[in-house]
């Protein structure tokens, strides 16, 4: 088929049969979506999760042993505990497809205009078939990949392609393939903001670019650190639950087989052949080994990880950080590295002009050239307003450069006090980042480039002096100077006047205006900012459009470039292989020229080196690497694809509200590791003395319905308090947690030891004192003796928080920071009290005097004083702290 009757046919369009026949071929244009997993499904697959399913045993366990004890309380608890957690995980998950519905809704509108055989008519986004033709203009959205064969439009792509401004498409001229396919091609779910013009169709559904993304937005995103530790939790605290109802269960049958036939070795004969005691032993000493693994899981775990992170994302509000998907706010806490865009989170997103570089000299503004060199000052008025793209208009009253790229509209923002000047343009080839340059062709004859001045100054051969005359050029003084402003961060340009213009190659015969330096100043508070975050032991990449020095610059500026540090471009970066990248991952600092796709890779060989990873974003096209990294942080102003995707939206664009969702998700998983110690302490404590106890003649110590307040107040009171810890700026000078640290460290294991020792020590002495008791007035069945136990359990319980909440030798530390702690600490207490005196027969407890009661806090007091020793033999012996 010749060209001539190839374009008589795009103009025609598709025939019916050749619709068919390209959607049997192609597809049609719709993208392929993973089957959604149902409510209820997804609901019963997060019962297994592994906390979750630890729960579901002990309230199997509970279920056997209702038949014996009929403790409807602690079963009841259990299930609410774990219906109530799924649930809200559930409903979480439920709604994370937002980002690929919305990724659908981007697509544009519901319906296109096509010509086919030779009729114009409007059909559906998704009849739309490789071949078509689309007619395109202003407020259309492109519904498919294609090629512009006729007409001028200009389209707004920012989002995804990383590309801001508006970029004008149009068609090669004269058949002309040469033509840049980044000046022709369109792609889907882009709008037309001017012009007319008719397309192509090139690609549909998921083999278009946006196409790409939505697959990359349904791939599963690995398990969080957070995930990864409890999945180790679960499995130590079973561990842990199950020695410890081996022993208790072996106790249990040595008191009762030897300890009771008064270690006399015919009557321990006698109960061995006793197949019915022995029967009726063993299944006791079982149900009591179940009721040990009961008693060991902390159900209130699920439901105290929701309630501290969801008070730490309603105070991370007022720090402009919304938290979208909880987990990833844990993850920022344990993040190795960042992943960071310069433009409006370094930096403050303003590019203006800092000066005019001619052969004659430097001038600060417009202003100074047009005093200084007036004869110069038109030939660079006009090439301003000609090539830069951008046109002169009004917002809200003011006169401001509209369209184009933010460097052309910083050019002509110079200009905007100068009365614009008169002329006509034949022929625009608009800016685009392969091309590196911009040039116009005017009616009356001759035309302007401006562009990079690696693409320019090789085809420069002389320049414009003061008095607006042709002189040579002296060209390595001349990139002397323009190296030197790229050195301090600066973005420059060369604005050039040329006898002609062509599509492909600048002439070899530019005459140089003037060089324009643009600067974007940094942000105040991003060097503050990059040094938290490497003191905190975090990475900082900053990955960037600009050129390598200009990158470097800036980098150096804020700290992220360091000696020693490593910088990139787009192209080095492509040229090395993945070992390679992971080689010099450690020390990489900068991604200058960089590209949509250099962020999923960089993203995805970072976690296969063990990195927790962090990466901004605010376009369509960085929406696959925000939701693959661990936290995804989107930016305030991006798009909604962008926030959706992403699991962590920065609502001020600010690198410093990185630095408080890191010390925020410290404080989160300290929060967490603080009530496990607690919890573990409390139901270790109230495990052994239900086993001592039948050994010292105590039956039972505490009653089913004084362990059901114990566990109330471990459960839902102790993560209430916990979940109002503070952040504290101290957190920031530790290194991050490895992504697969357990949650019960040694160091945390040995301070639950040592604290459930010496309770459960304190505990057994208070029992059988001869000296204890002679503070308790002597009534039937020691009522007075257990109802002051159950008082002073309650108050060893209390000071234990004290304990829990911190690892440092001066354990009020912060605690004025939580006044939520001190209040329901007193409400314990206060609640203690109330029941003492009106608990009765349903507490077994009866009124004590005052002189009794002062006397079972003062003997529960102690334990923090051990608690405090612990920690300072730990400091001692040059340890770091516990959480």
């Amino acid at each position: 088929m010749t060209g001539r009757e190839m374009r008589t046919r795009q103009k025609i369009g598709l025939l019916p049969g050749e619709i068919e026949k390209s959607r049997r071929a192609h597809g049609s244009n719709l993208f392929t979506k993973a089957r959604r997993i149902g409510f209820w499904r997804r609901f019963f697959a997060n019962l297994g999760d592994p906390v979750i399913k630890v729960l579901l045993t002990a309230l199997a366990v509970n279920l056997l042993l209702l038949f014996r004890s009929h403790d409807w309380f602690e079963t009841a608890g259990i299930a609410v505990s774990v219906m109530l957690a799924t649930l809200i995980s559930t409903l979480s998950e439920y709604g994370s497809e937002a980002a690929f519905s919305r990724l659908c809704e981007s697509c544009g509108a519901q319906t296109c205009r096509v010509r086919r055989g030779g009729c114009v008519r409007e059909i559906e986004v998704g009849d739309v078939v490789v071949g078509d033709v689309v007619l395109l203009g202003a407020g259309e959205r492109i519904p498919a990949d294609g090629v512009i064969y006729c007409g001028r439009v200009t389209v707004d792509q920012s989002a995804l392609t990383g590309e801001s401004g508006e970029v004008e498409k149009y068609p090669s001229q004269g058949g002309d393939l040469r033509s840049p396919a980044s000046a022709r091609t369109l792609l889907a779910g882009c709008t037309v903001l001017s012009g007319e013009g008719e397309m192509e169709v090139t690609a549909v559904g998921d083999a278009t670019y946006l196409g790409g993304i939505s697959g990359e937005l349904q791939m599963q995103k690995r398990e969080s650190p957070l995930t990864l530790r409890l999945e180790k939790l679960a499995g130590q605290i079973s561990r842990i639950g199950y020695v410890a109802a081996a022993f208790c269960a072996f106790a249990f049958l040595f008191h009762g087989i030897v300890m009771d036939a008064a270690f006399e070795g015919g009557v321990i004969l006698s109960r061995l052949r006793d197949l019915h005691f022995m029967a009726e032993i063993l299944l006791d000493a079982l149900m009591l080994g179940l009721t040990v693994v009961v008693v060991a899981v902390p159900e209130g775990l699920p439901m105290m990880i929701a309630v501290v992170l969801s008070a730490n994302i309603r105070r991370m509000v007022k720090d402009q950080v919304l938290v979208r998907k909880p987990a990833g706010i844990e993850a920022a806490g344990s993040m190795n590295i960042l992943f960071t865009d310069k433009t409006g989170t370094l930096t403050e997103g303003r590019l203006t002009l800092c000066r005019f570089l001619t052969v004659t000299g430097d001038y600060s503004s417009a202003a100074d050239l047009k005093k200084r060199a007036p004869l110069l000052f038109p030939h660079l008025l006009l090439g301003a307003y000609a090539v830069s793209g951008a046109e002169r208009g009004e917002r809200e009253g003011k006169v401001v450069a509209l369209g184009g790229n933010s460097t052309g509209r910083a050019l002509l923002t110079a200009f905007l006090k100068e009365e614009p000047p008169l002329f006509d343009i034949c022929t625009r080839i608009p800016f685009d980042s392969e091309r590196k340059l911009a040039a116009v062709g005017l009616c009356g004859g001759g035309g302007f480039y401006m562009g990079a001045p690696e693409r320019l100054m090789p085809q420069i051969t002389s320049a414009l002096n003061a008095a607006g005359e042709r002189c040579p050029l002296q060209r390595a003084a001349f990139f002397t100077r323009i190296r030197a402003r790229m050195d301090a961060g600066e973005r420059v340009v060369l604005i050039c006047e040329s006898d002609t213009v062509t599509e492909d190659q600048p002439p070899k015969a530019l005459t140089l205006i003037a060089a324009a330096a643009f600067s974007d100043p940094l942000r105040r508070e991003a060097r503050e900012a990059v040094s938290i975050l490497r003191n905190a032991g975090v990475q900082v990449v900053m990955m960037t459009g600009d050129g390598k020095e200009t990158a470097e610059r800036i980098a150096a500026d804020c700290g992220i470039l360091r000696r020693g540090g490593v910088a990139l471009d787009g192209g080095e970066l492509a040229a090395l292989s993945d070992d390679e990248v992971k080689a010099v991952l450690p020390e990489l600092a900068v991604i200058a020229r960089a590209l949509p796709s250099d962020k999923s890779r960089l993203v995805r060989l970072s976690e296969e080196l063990g990195l927790v990873v962090g990466m901004t974003g605010d376009g369509i096209n960085d929406a696959p690497a925000l939701k693959s990294a661990d936290v995804g942080f989107a930016m305030g102003s991006g798009t909604q694809v962008a926030k959706e995707a992403g699991d962590v939206v920065l609502l001020d664009d600010n690198l410093s509200s990185v630095t408080r969702a890191v010390l925020y998700g410290r404080t989160i998983f300290k929060s967490i590791r603080k009530f496990i110690t607690l919890q573990l302490i409390m139901n270790f404590c109230a495990v052994g003395i239900s086993i001592i106890g039948p050994f010292i003649g105590i039956d039972a110590p505490v009653t089913v319905v004084q362990m059901l307040w114990i566990n109330m107040i471990m459960d839902t009171l102790g993560g209430l308090a916990f979940a109002g810890e503070a952040p504290m700026p101290f957190y920031m000078k530790e290194a991050p947690k490895r992504r697969d640290e357990p949650i019960l460290t040694r160091a945390i294991t040995g301070r639950i030891a040592f604290l459930t020792l010496f309770s459960v020590a304190m505990s057994v002495f208070f029992l059988k004192s001869p000296v204890i008791r002679g503070f308790y007035r002597t009534v039937p069945n020691d009522l007075c003796l257990l109802t002051a136990f159950f008082a002073f359990f309650i108050f060893v319980g209390v000071l234990n928080c004290f304990n829990a909440r911190t690892d440092r030798v001066r354990m009020l530390s912060g605690i004025g920071k939580n006044p939520t702690f001190l209040l329901i600490m007193l409400a314990v207490g206060t609640v203690q009290i109330l029941f003492v005196y009106l608990g009765g027969t349903v507490l077994r407890t009866m009124p004590l005097t005052p002189r009794e009661l002062l006397t079972t806090l003062a003997l529960a007091l102690p334990v923090i004083p051990m608690g405090w020793l612990h920690l300072v033999h730990r400091r001692l012996c040059g340890k770091d702290g516990l959480y």
